[in-house]
């Protein structure tokens, strides 16, 4: 038996001893009130086998696992329909600011926040992009200054996900004005809950949002908050974000109602077939099978990125590769999801019945998925870094002080 094989074994056991059957597919974003005490049961289990951040040392919270154990995990996770949503219960702290913290942060930082975050226990957000910096994101503006062992913090962030409920927030900030604007920065782990933040919701067009424009209004943090270096917060910040375009790639996998059945079934139910028992519609039936196969050529790609960086799990530019790749197959998996809905996409609430709640569903869900293209950078910007990074083609975008 290898040790893949082994390890696989170990993983099923654990699933059949403590994965709750009824939360099987379920996803925690629509859990009834009923289901809530399972789910809580099922996050402390996952916690304490180390499982909620798999990768990360056991001292930390975590499992301790390779990242090769990881996927087989996940693969598992996924054919049993479990979910793993602690990453979910502490939005940022597993897949962006954790991951930061390991590699930036100081010994006592690490205590205080990462067994909490690998737990599911506290949520995290990003204050990064501002009114005015946004894609160019050095040119932000909130400001920081020193009183003491303390920081005081004024200016406003946008699109914060998740703000209104997260205790704590990573905070990029100006610190020396004097300084060049990449330069000039540092990054503040914030505490929320505290007179001078307020937040504020960002409604979308799917009807809900979980972004915020947040202000900072003497928001106080302490020195020892500091991430990295005084003023190198833009360190800090692009490795951050590369961890942020990792998330994004389709390796962390969160339950949609759009890919709860395949196309090609939901089309046979919607369009009908033909005498050969095929979808009737032929062009409809081509185009579903091209995205099949960017799906497949998009999970292979994963796994060779993963089996190439063995031993070496340093996120890079590839990342953004994975990014544009997966925002592409997910867009356009909703597309043809509507179009196959025909009139049955066309419902926004429902009336006496005329609309089944997964169709609804599945309409806010496309509605919601074009910000795929823009969050955690947008797809230009992802094209910029790949030409430069990967391509070896010269900075084309334009530099100032």
């Amino acid at each position: 038996m290898t040790a893949n094989t082994a390890f696989r074994r170990t993983v099923k056991e654990w699933l059949d001893e403590n994965f709750p059957a009824e939360l099987a597919h379920q996803s925690p974003d629509s859990a009834s009130g009923l289901l809530q005490p399972v789910w809580e049961l099922w996050r402390q289990r996952l916690a304490d086998a180390g499982w909620g951040a798999p990768t990360w040392p056991a001292e930390y919270g975590g499992g301790g696992l390779s990242q090769e154990q990881a996927a087989l995990m996940r693969d598992e996770f996924l054919k049993r329909g479990a979910v793993n949503h602690i990453p979910i219960l502490a939005n940022m702290g597993v897949t962006m600011v954790g991951p930061t913290i390991l590699e930036y942060g100081s010994a006592a930082q690490k205590e205080k926040h990462l067994v909490a975050a690998a737990r599911g226990e506290v949520a995290w957000c990003l204050g990064l992009s501002e009114p005015n910096a946004g894609s160019d994101l050095a040119s932000l503006t909130t400001k920081a200054v020193l009183e003491g062992d303390r920081i005081v913090i004024n200016g406003q962030k946008i699109w914060t996900t998740r703000a209104y409920e997260s205790q704590w927030c990573g905070v990029l900030v100006r610190t020396d004005p004097s300084a060049r604007k990449h330069n000039g920065i540092s990054f503040v782990l914030l505490p929320m809950n505290q007179a001078g933040v307020e937040t504020r919701r960002i409604g979308l067009i799917s009807g809900s949002s979980p972004f915020c424009e947040t202000y900072f209004n003497g928001a106080v943090a302490e020195k020892s908050d500091i991430l990295g270096e005084l003023n190198d917060g833009w360190s800090v910040v692009k490795r951050l974000l590369q961890h942020e375009r990792q998330s994004q790639t389709g390796t962390v996998k969160r339950p949609t109602v759009t890919q709860s059945e395949s196309l090609h079934e939901r089309a046979k139910r919607y369009v009908g077939v033909d005498q050969q028992g095929r979808l009737a519609d032929a062009d409809l039936r081509a185009r579903i099978v091209e995205n099949l196969m960017h799906e497949q050529a998009h999970r292979l790609t994963v796994e060779r990125i993963a089996a190439e960086a063995a031993g070496n799990p340093q996120v890079n530019a590839v990342t953004s590769i994975l990014k544009n790749s997966n925002t592409v197959l997910r867009q356009t998996q909703a597309e043809l999801t509507m179009e196959i809905l025909g009139h049955r996409g066309l419902g926004w609430e429902s009336d006496a019945g005329q609309f089944e709640e997964d169709e609804l569903a599945i309409t806010r869900e496309w509605l919601q998925g074009k910000s795929a293209s823009i969050v955690g950078g947008t797809f230009e910007v992802q094209n910029n870094i790949i030409s430069k990074n990967i391509l070896g083609l010269p900075e084309t975008t334009q530099k100032s002080g």
